[in-house]
């Protein structure tokens, strides 16, 4: 019998209008902040194994840390702490400590301050380890007295905040790695996975409810039930696959090839990575934020988010952001296009299988 192949795909979000999707230019500031000459050699890293590294030192660090950040063309994991005895611990372990202003704590209480008093339709705000602020963005939507209550309190949070402007529109991006159909809407799968043994595949939450039916091809034969659903909050769904549809666990990339995929991996500023999604294929970027919040209006809001520099565009949403060999986000959305350029969030890939309880395969 003839099997059906599904790539994976990874997802991006569009600039211009914020569309779901699932990746970053980082510029290298020192605001806040100065380098501190290395004790000990530090250790030369696959963005993967420094993000591995960083989860280390920021459970080993508690109070001290203060986020961390890939530096791509060294190769090197850069660590925020504020106080010598930190810089020496991260030095020890093979990072590049860096004395910054700010605790990761201090960052904490600014989202909080955010989320309770600026809850606004159309903006996002994210830890920026690079600039050791929060980075408020708000969209083209937010103007007038919506504005200027956005605009006084991220005055009111100091150094701690910065507030930047997009011209885009933050959505999610419903349309949609290979396409997959549910209805008349149109999404991206994002990674194969298995749970309890069984193939299934993982995509955005917003692309569909539990229940649903998904195909391979509009008005197709369905491959696959979705049987879990998480949306607004987080971004991520279950869906298992019925039949003998083929399951590789890879992504498509367009050309002819595809990319294995054998692990998760957390995301780390300064990480490149790639999204693949139906509707503007494969592109390139970076990851410039983490743990973005994103209000998409309507009471969607999703917490957790990677935040990136990957464009996309409707239908990528709930395809797969990957580092090489490693799956790390799902499309949710953004605010621009593959033309114009824009912010793209992602569901985190590790966050969406420890919660199903699935794993890559």
């Amino acid at each position: 019998m003839k099997h059906r192949r599904i790539p994976t795909r990874r997802a991006a979000i569009a600039g211009g209008a914020v569309v779901a999707l699932l990746g970053v230019g980082v510029t290298f500031q020192t605001a806040n902040a100065s380098e501190e000459a290395p004790r000990t050699t530090v250790k030369t890293l696959s963005a993967p194994a420094a993000a591995s590294l960083a989860a280390t030192l920021d459970t080993s660090l508690g109070d001290d840390a203060a986020g961390a950040y890939y530096d791509a063309a060294a190769r090197n994991l850069v660590v925020n702490v504020v106080d010598e005895g930190a810089a020496d611990a991260v030095r020890k372990a093979g990072g590049k400590a860096r004395l910054v202003e700010h605790t990761l704590a201090e960052l904490t209480g600014a989202r909080q301050t955010l989320k309770s008093r600026a809850a606004i339709p159309g903006t996002s705000w994210a830890v920026d380890p690079v600039s050791n602020k929060v980075v408020v963005t708000a969209d083209r939507t937010v103007k007038g007295a919506n504005w200027e209550k956005l605009d006084q309190v991220v005055k009111g949070l100091g150094a701690k905040a910065e507030l930047r402007r997009t011209q885009g529109e933050f959505k999610p991006f419903l349309a949609g790695g290979d396409a997959i159909h549910s209805g008349g809407g149109r999404c991206s799968l994002g990674f194969n996975v298995v749970k309890d043994g069984a193939p299934h595949f993982i995509t955005a939450g917003h692309c569909g409810e539990s229940g649903s039916e998904w195909s391979d091809s509009q008005g197709g034969a369905a491959i696959g039930t979705m049987v879990d659903s998480q949306f607004p909050g987080n971004d991520f769904a279950l869906v298992k696959y019925a039949g003998d549809t083929a399951h590789p666990s890879e992504v498509n990339l367009y050309n002819g090839s595809s990319q294995a995929i054998t692990k998760a991996a957390e995301a780390t500023v300064g990480m490149k990575v790639t999204r693949s999604g139906s509707t503007t294929q494969v592109h390139e970027g970076e990851v410039t934020g983490l743990d973005a919040t994103v209000n998409y209006g309507s009471g969607q809001v999703v917490e957790g988010l990677i935040q990136t520099n990957v464009c996309a565009e409707p239908g990528d949403s709930g395809g797969a952001l990957f580092s090489g060999d490693a799956a790390v986000g799902l499309t949710s959305g953004g605010s621009g296009d593959c033309s114009s350029g824009g912010e793209t969030f992602f569901q985190p890939v590790t966050e969406a299988l420890s919660t199903l309880g699935a794993q890559i395969g």
